[in-house]
């Protein structure tokens, strides 16, 4: 029994789909470990807000508690997510992801709509394009699912 009872959908599980899940975990872990602590996010921090003077891709905000204290929260969550995808890749895994990072792009965008650093731009465009390689095989899958339905009525 499913904990989601949902109408059975086909599942991407090609070995290029799991490569690409796994893929993406290597880099979440890779950009995000150095948030996941407050000693190694203030270097980060500064290394971000130096490219972004360098760049002249906007400023960062100084750092204070609260913002060290979600940076490791979200560090620390994508970090323990990231292994999992690493070390178990799964087609759910894959959905979930894409849906994750559909979310973290709506909240980059929204930043940047709202006078973020230009320098989230570069981690806009990864979540935009995982996101989209990591759904795409679901919508298809699925619209192949519906076509398969119709005819066989």
């Amino acid at each position: 029994m499913s904990l989601f009872p949902v109408p059975h959908r086909p599942v991407p599980h090609r070995p290029a789909y799991l490569r690409l899940v796994r893929a993406s975990g290597w880099y979440d872990l890779l950009v995000t470990a150095g948030f996941a602590t407050p000693w190694t996010y203030t270097l980060v921090h500064g290394l971000l807000a130096q490219a972004g003077d360098a760049a002249g891709l906007g400023a960062f905000p100084a750092l204070d508690p609260m913002q060290v204290l979600y940076a490791n929260l979200m560090g620390s969550v994508v970090v323990v997510w990231s292994v999992l995808r690493v070390v178990r890749p799964l087609p759910l895994h894959g959905l979930l992801d894409g849906v994750a990072r559909t979310l973290f792009a709506l909240w980059q965008a929204y930043a940047l709509a709202h006078g973020g650093p230009r320098v989230l731009w570069p981690f806009l465009v990864v979540e935009v394009a995982f996101g989209v390689a990591q759904l795409a095989p679901w919508v298809t899958a699925g619209r192949a699912a519906d076509a398969k339905s119709v005819q066989g009525s």
